[in-house]
This record gives structure tokens, sequence and C-alpha cells, in this order.
């Protein structure tokens, strides 16, 4: 067996810890080292446009020490690519995964989440993008109700199905709205396994 890679998370909500942890342990050999770092301030400071850099240095800082750091909040991934170089931003290879198809969708639930998932997709190579404005599901996502808002987001992303042939769900937190829209004629595309796949080096 090779050497033991050390994979770190950077967080924004702790809800998304048991899902990173258990695609690690399916994807990964055995003894591979895991660590989740939550900072919930993050997005916040994000979300109302506040500076947040340093914080977030600070945040990556800790986790310098892991072979890989995979950054699971949209919001913030691009300035971890910049601060961390072995930070793997959550969307990077989703969008590099949406760019193929003509049109693609972009579902997102949090303001702060579109220009920096836009940005990635355009330089990813996608030629046209297509809003798809969930931010109605985020009220049940701030209180917990997670089935909620996963429906939510599936039944908005339903309504703009016909304009596009393809649809990403920007935030980790939409990945399981997936699985309610796995009759769609176009393809629903989700961020944690893939991310996960990149990081562990097995795309």
């Amino acid at each position: 067996m090779g050497r033991v890679i050390s994979t770190g998370f950077l967080h924004t909500s702790p809800v998304h810890v048991p899902a990173f942890r258990a695609l690690v342990a399916e994807l990964a050999p055995e003894g591979t080292a895991q660590r989740h770092l939550v900072d919930e301030e993050l997005l916040e400071l994000a979300r109302a446009g506040q500076p947040y850099r340093e914080q977030l240095a600070q945040r990556l800082a800790e986790l310098a020490g892991c072979d890989v750091v995979v950054v699971t909040c949209t919001s913030i991934g691009g300035a971890a690519e910049e601060l961390l170089p072995q930070a793997v931003r959550v969307d990077r290879p989703m969008a590099e995964a949406a760019a193929k198809y003509p049109r693609v969708g972009v579902a997102y639930t949090v303001d702060s989440t579109l220009a920096p998932t836009t940005e990635l997709l355009t330089e990813a190579g996608a030629a046209q993008l297509v809003e798809i404005d969930c931010r109605s599901a985020w009220p049940h996502f701030d209180s917990g109700d997670l089935p909620a808002y996963h429906a939510t987001v599936a039944e908005l992303v339903r309504t703009a199905v016909g304009e596009v042939d393809a649809v990403v769900l920007a935030q980790a937190s939409m990945d399981p709205a997936a699985a309610l829209l796995v009759d769609l004629p176009v393809p629903v595309l989700t961020s944690p396994l893939l991310a996960v796949r990149r990081a562990l080096g097995l795309s």
C-alpha cells in the first residue's frame, strides 16, 4: 500500500461533515486520514459582503498539514485556491464536467454563490448560463429542515429544465436534491462526489 493521504475539509456548515466523511470512507484507501473544520461565520461574512480572507487564511493554515484540502463552500472556494496551493474548491470538477453542455442551468440558494459559480463555469468554457433562482429554499436550510430545503430546490429546478441542457446544483448543500430529479431529461450535476474524487487523485 502507498503512503496514506491526509485529507482536510473546510466547511461552513456542520451538516456537510457526515456526507464528506462518508465519501472519503467509500473512495479512499483504508487508513486515509480525515480532518474536518467548520467555520459558519465565513459564509455569513461572504453573504454580507464583508471581508473574510484573513479569517479564511487562518482556517486554511490549520489544515495546511493535509496533503489536500477540499473547501466545501462555493462562496469562498475561489479565495481558498488563491491562499492554499493544495486547496480544491468543491465546485471546480463539477464546472469542468458541465462546460461541455451548450446551455447550463445554475441553481443556487444564496446570492454569494452565484458570481463565483458563473465565473468558474465561464472559465471552464461554458457557452451559455441560465440562472435558476432557488433562494426561496434557503430559509429551510437555515431552520434545519433539510427535506423541505431539498424538495424546494428540486421543485424550482423543474420549472427551468426546458431551457437548459444540464443543471448544476451550485452548492454542496443542494446535493441530495439531485435524487429527487433523476427523472429529468437532462443531467443534474452536483459537486461533492466529483470534488472528493479529484482530491483523492481518482479523476
